[in-house]
Protein backbone atom coordinates (compact mmCIF):
# COMPACT_ATOMS: atom_id res chain seq x y z
CA UNK A 1 0.00 0.00 0.00
CA UNK A 2 3.05 2.33 -0.10
CA UNK A 3 2.99 3.92 -3.05
CA UNK A 4 5.72 6.48 -4.08
CA UNK A 5 2.94 9.05 -3.38
CA UNK A 6 2.17 8.22 -0.21
CA UNK A 7 6.20 7.98 0.83
CA UNK A 8 6.12 11.55 -0.76
CA UNK A 9 3.89 12.70 1.58
CA UNK A 10 4.79 10.71 4.67
CA UNK A 11 1.40 8.85 5.09
CA UNK A 12 0.51 5.07 5.99
CA UNK A 13 -2.42 4.42 3.38
CA UNK A 14 -3.19 5.97 0.13
CA UNK A 15 -6.57 6.96 0.86
CA UNK A 16 -7.65 10.66 0.35
CA UNK A 17 -11.22 11.37 2.61
CA UNK A 18 -12.38 14.88 0.71
CA UNK A 19 -15.19 16.05 3.61
CA UNK A 20 -16.25 19.28 4.93
CA UNK A 21 -16.49 17.94 8.84
CA UNK A 22 -13.48 18.59 10.58
CA UNK A 23 -13.17 15.55 12.68
CA UNK A 24 -13.50 13.83 9.46
CA UNK A 25 -10.17 15.40 8.01
CA UNK A 26 -8.41 14.70 11.63
CA UNK A 27 -9.95 11.05 11.85
CA UNK A 28 -9.03 10.30 8.76
CA UNK A 29 -5.65 11.32 8.92
CA UNK A 30 -4.85 9.84 12.37
CA UNK A 31 -6.02 6.50 10.99
CA UNK A 32 -3.29 6.27 8.22
CA UNK A 33 -4.55 8.28 5.05
CA UNK A 34 -4.74 12.07 4.53
CA UNK A 35 -8.09 13.73 5.29
CA UNK A 36 -9.12 17.19 2.91
CA UNK A 37 -11.34 20.01 3.93
CA UNK A 38 -13.65 21.44 1.79
CA UNK A 39 -13.28 25.47 1.70
CA UNK A 40 -15.83 26.49 -0.79
CA UNK A 41 -17.89 26.91 2.14
CA UNK A 42 -15.88 29.23 4.62
CA UNK A 43 -14.98 32.65 4.80
CA UNK A 44 -11.46 33.09 5.46
CA UNK A 45 -12.21 33.50 9.24
CA UNK A 46 -13.89 30.87 9.20
CA UNK A 47 -11.35 28.62 7.74
CA UNK A 48 -8.53 30.26 10.15
CA UNK A 49 -11.32 28.69 12.96
CA UNK A 50 -11.28 24.91 11.19
CA UNK A 51 -7.26 25.10 11.14
CA UNK A 52 -7.20 25.89 14.15
CA UNK A 53 -8.65 23.19 15.57
CA UNK A 54 -7.25 20.56 12.97
CA UNK A 55 -4.22 21.67 14.06
CA UNK A 56 -5.43 21.37 17.65
CA UNK A 57 -6.45 17.75 16.91
CA UNK A 58 -4.23 16.09 14.38
CA UNK A 59 -1.02 15.66 15.97
CA UNK A 60 1.78 15.02 14.42
CA UNK A 61 -0.16 14.12 10.72
CA UNK A 62 -1.18 16.28 7.34
CA UNK A 63 -3.82 17.25 5.77
CA UNK A 64 -5.02 19.35 2.67
CA UNK A 65 -7.46 22.21 1.93
CA UNK A 66 -9.90 21.79 -0.81
CA UNK A 67 -10.80 25.50 -2.87
CA UNK A 68 -12.94 26.23 -5.79
CA UNK A 69 -11.69 28.48 -8.48
CA UNK A 70 -13.75 27.27 -12.07
CA UNK A 71 -11.50 28.43 -15.16
CA UNK A 72 -14.93 30.16 -16.27
CA UNK A 73 -17.50 31.87 -14.50
CA UNK A 74 -19.40 35.15 -14.52
CA UNK A 75 -17.49 37.90 -12.77
CA UNK A 76 -14.32 36.70 -13.62
CA UNK A 77 -13.20 40.61 -14.70
CA UNK A 78 -13.85 41.68 -11.07
CA UNK A 79 -11.00 42.03 -8.75
CA UNK A 80 -12.20 42.47 -5.39
CA UNK A 81 -14.74 39.93 -3.78
CA UNK A 82 -16.70 42.67 -2.73
CA UNK A 83 -17.40 43.74 -6.28
CA UNK A 84 -17.63 40.04 -7.37
CA UNK A 85 -20.55 39.84 -4.98
CA UNK A 86 -22.25 42.91 -6.14
CA UNK A 87 -22.35 41.85 -9.11
CA UNK A 88 -23.62 38.76 -8.70
CA UNK A 89 -26.53 39.88 -6.57
CA UNK A 90 -27.82 42.28 -9.13
CA UNK A 91 -27.26 39.60 -12.15
CA UNK A 92 -29.64 37.19 -10.16
CA UNK A 93 -33.42 37.32 -11.82
CA UNK A 94 -36.20 37.89 -9.18
CA UNK A 95 -38.10 35.22 -10.75
CA UNK A 96 -35.65 33.00 -9.87
CA UNK A 97 -35.27 34.21 -6.26
CA UNK A 98 -39.50 34.05 -6.27
CA UNK A 99 -39.11 30.28 -7.71
CA UNK A 100 -36.54 29.20 -5.47
CA UNK A 101 -38.42 30.56 -2.10
CA UNK A 102 -41.58 29.14 -2.85
CA UNK A 103 -40.26 25.82 -2.87
CA UNK A 104 -38.68 26.29 -0.17
CA UNK A 105 -41.86 27.66 1.45
CA UNK A 106 -44.10 25.01 0.32
CA UNK A 107 -41.82 22.33 2.17
CA UNK A 108 -42.17 24.13 4.99
CA UNK A 109 -38.43 25.02 5.53
CA UNK A 110 -38.03 27.53 8.13
CA UNK A 111 -36.27 30.56 7.78
CA UNK A 112 -32.98 31.60 8.73
CA UNK A 113 -32.60 32.69 12.11
CA UNK A 114 -30.13 35.75 11.33
CA UNK A 115 -31.56 37.70 7.88
CA UNK A 116 -27.75 39.70 8.29
CA UNK A 117 -25.78 36.61 7.66
CA UNK A 118 -24.36 36.54 4.81
CA UNK A 119 -22.95 34.20 1.93
CA UNK A 120 -20.08 32.40 2.32
CA UNK A 121 -19.21 30.65 -1.37
CA UNK A 122 -15.82 31.12 -2.67
CA UNK A 123 -16.51 29.90 -6.30
CA UNK A 124 -13.92 32.53 -7.70
CA UNK A 125 -10.41 33.13 -8.23
CA UNK A 126 -10.88 36.51 -6.16
CA UNK A 127 -12.25 34.56 -3.35
CA UNK A 128 -10.13 31.56 -3.40
CA UNK A 129 -6.94 33.35 -3.12
CA UNK A 130 -7.72 34.12 0.30
CA UNK A 131 -8.49 30.92 1.89
CA UNK A 132 -5.40 29.65 0.12
CA UNK A 133 -3.39 32.35 1.61
CA UNK A 134 -4.41 30.81 5.27
CA UNK A 135 -3.85 27.47 4.40
CA UNK A 136 -0.44 27.77 3.84
CA UNK A 137 0.03 29.55 6.95
CA UNK A 138 -0.34 26.04 8.29
CA UNK A 139 2.48 23.86 8.25
CA UNK A 140 0.43 20.62 8.69
CA UNK A 141 -1.42 21.31 5.42
CA UNK A 142 0.83 20.06 2.60
CA UNK A 143 -1.82 20.06 -0.30
CA UNK A 144 -3.85 22.60 -2.09
CA UNK A 145 -6.59 20.79 -4.53
CA UNK A 146 -8.73 22.89 -6.80
CA UNK A 147 -12.45 21.27 -7.54
CA UNK A 148 -12.93 23.07 -11.26
CA UNK A 149 -10.10 23.17 -13.16
CA UNK A 150 -6.57 24.58 -13.40
CA UNK A 151 -5.83 26.81 -10.64
CA UNK A 152 -4.04 30.25 -12.18
CA UNK A 153 -0.68 29.96 -12.21
CA UNK A 154 0.21 32.59 -9.50
CA UNK A 155 -1.80 30.16 -7.02
CA UNK A 156 0.55 27.12 -8.13
CA UNK A 157 3.78 29.54 -8.22
CA UNK A 158 3.01 30.40 -4.70
CA UNK A 159 2.01 26.77 -3.60
CA UNK A 160 5.00 25.32 -4.95
CA UNK A 161 6.77 28.22 -3.25
CA UNK A 162 5.60 27.44 0.44
CA UNK A 163 7.24 23.94 -0.41
CA UNK A 164 3.48 22.30 -0.36
CA UNK A 165 1.98 20.07 -3.53
CA UNK A 166 -0.84 21.41 -5.53
CA UNK A 167 -2.68 19.47 -7.83
CA UNK A 168 -6.72 19.65 -9.49
CA UNK A 169 -10.16 16.98 -10.14
CA UNK A 170 -10.27 16.22 -13.88
CA UNK A 171 -13.48 14.62 -15.01
CA UNK A 172 -12.11 15.15 -18.67
CA UNK A 173 -9.17 13.95 -20.26
CA UNK A 174 -8.25 17.40 -21.30
CA UNK A 175 -8.37 18.40 -18.02
CA UNK A 176 -5.63 16.33 -16.67
CA UNK A 177 -3.48 17.10 -19.46
CA UNK A 178 -3.78 20.67 -19.14
CA UNK A 179 -3.16 20.05 -15.24
CA UNK A 180 0.37 18.81 -16.12
CA UNK A 181 0.89 21.55 -18.81
CA UNK A 182 0.09 23.77 -15.65
CA UNK A 183 3.04 22.24 -13.76
CA UNK A 184 0.57 20.38 -10.77
CA UNK A 185 1.95 17.46 -8.63
CA UNK A 186 -1.21 15.02 -9.02
CA UNK A 187 -4.29 14.29 -10.63
CA UNK A 188 -7.22 14.15 -9.21
CA UNK A 189 -9.28 11.81 -11.68
CA UNK A 190 -13.30 11.93 -11.51
CA UNK A 191 -15.14 9.37 -13.33
CA UNK A 192 -19.41 10.56 -13.63
CA UNK A 193 -20.08 8.07 -10.83
CA UNK A 194 -18.56 10.56 -7.86
CA UNK A 195 -20.74 13.24 -5.93
CA UNK A 196 -20.73 16.69 -6.92
CA UNK A 197 -18.97 18.02 -9.72
CA UNK A 198 -18.25 15.38 -11.87
CA UNK A 199 -17.86 14.57 -15.47
CA UNK A 200 -19.96 12.19 -18.37
CA UNK A 201 -17.01 9.29 -18.39
CA UNK A 202 -17.38 6.44 -16.11
CA UNK A 203 -14.28 6.08 -14.01
CA UNK A 204 -13.35 2.30 -15.39
CA UNK A 205 -12.87 3.79 -19.22
CA UNK A 206 -11.71 7.37 -17.69
CA UNK A 207 -9.06 5.93 -14.75
CA UNK A 208 -6.57 3.96 -17.50
CA UNK A 209 -6.84 6.92 -20.09
CA UNK A 210 -5.48 9.63 -17.29
CA UNK A 211 -2.78 7.31 -15.72
CA UNK A 212 -1.31 7.20 -19.51
CA UNK A 213 -1.90 10.74 -20.49
CA UNK A 214 -0.27 12.34 -17.56
CA UNK A 215 2.36 10.03 -16.41
CA UNK A 216 4.59 9.89 -14.65
CA UNK A 217 2.14 12.45 -12.78
CA UNK A 218 0.48 10.53 -9.70
CA UNK A 219 -3.12 9.94 -10.09
CA UNK A 220 -5.60 9.79 -7.89
CA UNK A 221 -9.06 7.44 -8.45
CA UNK A 222 -12.22 9.05 -7.86
CA UNK A 223 -15.98 8.48 -8.39
CA UNK A 224 -17.16 5.03 -7.77
CA UNK A 225 -15.05 4.04 -4.44
CA UNK A 226 -17.20 2.93 -1.39
CA UNK A 227 -14.74 -0.14 -0.48
CA UNK A 228 -11.08 -2.30 -0.88
CA UNK A 229 -12.49 -4.10 -3.71
CA UNK A 230 -12.99 -1.33 -5.73
CA UNK A 231 -10.02 0.74 -4.19
CA UNK A 232 -7.83 -2.32 -5.46
CA UNK A 233 -9.47 -2.07 -9.19
CA UNK A 234 -8.28 1.58 -8.48
CA UNK A 235 -4.85 0.96 -7.87
CA UNK A 236 -4.63 -2.07 -10.30
CA UNK A 237 -5.17 0.38 -12.99
CA UNK A 238 -1.95 2.30 -11.91
CA UNK A 239 -3.73 5.15 -9.41
CA UNK A 240 -0.98 6.20 -6.88
CA UNK A 241 -4.09 6.50 -4.15
CA UNK A 242 -7.79 6.58 -4.05
CA UNK A 243 -9.90 9.91 -3.08
CA UNK A 244 -13.18 9.42 -1.45
CA UNK A 245 -16.35 11.38 -0.78
CA UNK A 246 -19.60 9.60 -0.35
CA UNK A 247 -18.12 7.07 1.89
CA UNK A 248 -17.71 9.52 4.89
CA UNK A 249 -21.11 10.95 4.79
CA UNK A 250 -22.89 8.96 7.32
CA UNK A 251 -19.86 8.15 9.60
CA UNK A 252 -19.70 8.94 13.06
CA UNK A 253 -18.09 11.72 12.84
CA UNK A 254 -19.96 13.70 9.88
CA UNK A 255 -22.07 16.31 10.53
CA UNK A 256 -24.52 15.35 9.10
CA UNK A 257 -28.50 15.96 11.01
CA UNK A 258 -30.25 12.22 11.27
CA UNK A 259 -33.10 13.33 8.25
CA UNK A 260 -29.80 13.32 5.79
CA UNK A 261 -28.06 10.32 7.12
CA UNK A 262 -31.53 8.77 6.80
CA UNK A 263 -31.57 9.95 3.15
CA UNK A 264 -28.49 8.70 2.40
CA UNK A 265 -28.89 5.17 3.91
CA UNK A 266 -32.41 4.41 1.97
CA UNK A 267 -31.17 5.59 -1.38
CA UNK A 268 -30.52 3.45 -4.01
CA UNK A 269 -27.32 3.70 -6.56
CA UNK A 270 -30.19 4.74 -9.04
CA UNK A 271 -31.28 7.71 -7.03
CA UNK A 272 -28.46 10.16 -7.95
CA UNK A 273 -28.77 12.39 -10.86
CA UNK A 274 -26.83 15.00 -12.51
CA UNK A 275 -28.43 18.10 -12.03
CA UNK A 276 -27.22 22.30 -12.70
CA UNK A 277 -29.62 23.16 -9.95
CA UNK A 278 -27.67 24.23 -6.97
CA UNK A 279 -24.38 25.30 -8.48
CA UNK A 280 -25.37 26.22 -11.70
CA UNK A 281 -22.68 23.24 -13.26
CA UNK A 282 -23.33 20.01 -13.10
CA UNK A 283 -23.11 18.06 -9.98
CA UNK A 284 -24.37 14.47 -8.69
CA UNK A 285 -26.76 14.39 -6.03
CA UNK A 286 -29.73 12.47 -4.37
CA UNK A 287 -32.84 13.36 -6.58
CA UNK A 288 -35.68 15.12 -5.11
CA UNK A 289 -38.73 17.21 -6.28
CA UNK A 290 -35.92 20.66 -6.24
CA UNK A 291 -33.77 18.92 -8.90
CA UNK A 292 -36.76 17.64 -10.82
CA UNK A 293 -38.65 21.21 -10.74
CA UNK A 294 -35.38 23.12 -12.24
CA UNK A 295 -35.77 20.55 -14.85
CA UNK A 296 -39.18 21.67 -15.82
CA UNK A 297 -40.34 23.40 -19.22
CA UNK A 298 -42.28 25.56 -17.06
CA UNK A 299 -39.64 27.17 -14.77
CA UNK A 300 -36.50 29.04 -14.64
CA UNK A 301 -33.32 27.54 -16.03
CA UNK A 302 -30.39 27.35 -13.73
CA UNK A 303 -28.36 30.06 -14.14
CA UNK A 304 -24.68 30.06 -14.71
CA UNK A 305 -22.01 29.73 -11.65
CA UNK A 306 -21.91 31.50 -9.54
CA UNK A 307 -24.91 32.62 -9.74
CA UNK A 308 -27.14 29.42 -9.27
CA UNK A 309 -24.75 28.68 -5.91
CA UNK A 310 -25.62 32.45 -4.85
CA UNK A 311 -29.24 32.20 -5.41
CA UNK A 312 -29.55 28.44 -3.63
CA UNK A 313 -27.16 29.50 -0.79
CA UNK A 314 -29.46 30.17 1.77
CA UNK A 315 -31.63 26.84 0.82
CA UNK A 316 -28.68 24.78 1.04
CA UNK A 317 -28.16 25.90 4.48
CA UNK A 318 -32.05 26.02 5.34
CA UNK A 319 -31.98 22.44 4.63
CA UNK A 320 -28.96 21.02 6.21
CA UNK A 321 -29.93 22.45 9.30
CA UNK A 322 -33.98 21.93 9.11
CA UNK A 323 -32.76 18.23 7.70
CA UNK A 324 -35.24 17.27 10.35
CA UNK A 325 -38.67 19.27 9.05
CA UNK A 326 -40.69 16.55 7.60
CA UNK A 327 -40.92 17.49 4.12
CA UNK A 328 -37.31 19.12 4.13
CA UNK A 329 -35.95 16.31 2.17
CA UNK A 330 -37.99 16.89 -0.98
CA UNK A 331 -35.87 19.96 -1.32
CA UNK A 332 -32.18 19.37 0.27
CA UNK A 333 -28.88 19.85 -1.28
CA UNK A 334 -27.64 16.03 -0.86
CA UNK A 335 -24.22 15.62 -3.02
CA UNK A 336 -23.23 11.43 -3.23
CA UNK A 337 -22.21 9.48 -5.57
CA UNK A 338 -23.86 6.56 -6.95
CA UNK A 339 -21.73 4.40 -4.14
CA UNK A 340 -24.71 6.06 -1.91
CA UNK A 341 -26.03 2.34 -2.82
CA UNK A 342 -23.32 1.04 -0.50
CA UNK A 343 -23.76 3.15 2.21
CA UNK A 344 -26.21 1.27 4.89
CA UNK A 345 -24.28 1.73 8.19
CA UNK A 346 -22.99 4.30 10.22
CA UNK A 347 -19.51 3.76 11.33
CA UNK A 348 -16.18 5.23 12.72
CA UNK A 349 -13.92 6.81 9.99
CA UNK A 350 -11.13 4.58 12.10
CA UNK A 351 -13.41 1.37 11.05
CA UNK A 352 -13.94 2.35 7.81
CA UNK A 353 -10.32 3.12 7.18
CA UNK A 354 -9.92 -0.81 8.79
CA UNK A 355 -12.68 -1.83 6.56
CA UNK A 356 -11.45 -0.21 3.58
CA UNK A 357 -7.80 -1.72 4.08
CA UNK A 358 -8.73 -5.05 4.68
CA UNK A 359 -10.96 -5.68 1.90
CA UNK A 360 -8.26 -3.80 -0.53
CA UNK A 361 -5.88 -7.19 0.98
CA UNK A 362 -8.32 -9.67 0.87
CA UNK A 363 -9.63 -9.20 -2.38
CA UNK A 364 -5.61 -8.82 -3.58
CA UNK A 365 -5.18 -12.47 -2.07
CA UNK A 366 -8.44 -13.70 -3.94
CA UNK A 367 -6.81 -12.79 -7.11
CA UNK A 368 -3.24 -13.71 -6.43
CA UNK A 369 -5.01 -16.92 -5.58
CA UNK A 370 -6.27 -17.00 -9.18
CA UNK A 371 -2.73 -17.16 -10.62
CA UNK A 372 -1.69 -21.02 -12.22
CA UNK A 373 1.32 -21.10 -9.56
CA UNK A 374 -0.54 -19.88 -6.90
Amino acid sequence: MQTEFCKQLGVDAPIFAFTHCRDVVVEVSRAGGIGVLGAVGFTPEQLREELDWIDAHIGDHIYGVDTAIPQKYEGMDKSTPEELVAMIQDAIPQQHRDFAEKMLSDAGVPDWPDKNDGITLSFSAVQAQALVDEALTRPKCKMIVNALGTPPPEIVAQVHAAGRLIGALAGRLKHGIAHKEAGLDFVVCQGSEGGGHAGEVASMVLWPQMVDAVAPLPVLAAGGIANGRQMLAAMSMGAAGVWMGSRWLISNEAQAEPAQRESYKSASSEDTVRSRSFTGKTARMLKNEWTEAWERDDTPDPLPMPLQGYLTFDAVRRTHRYAGVEECQKVAFNPVGQVVGQMNAEESCRDIMFSLLTEYSDALDRINGLSPDA
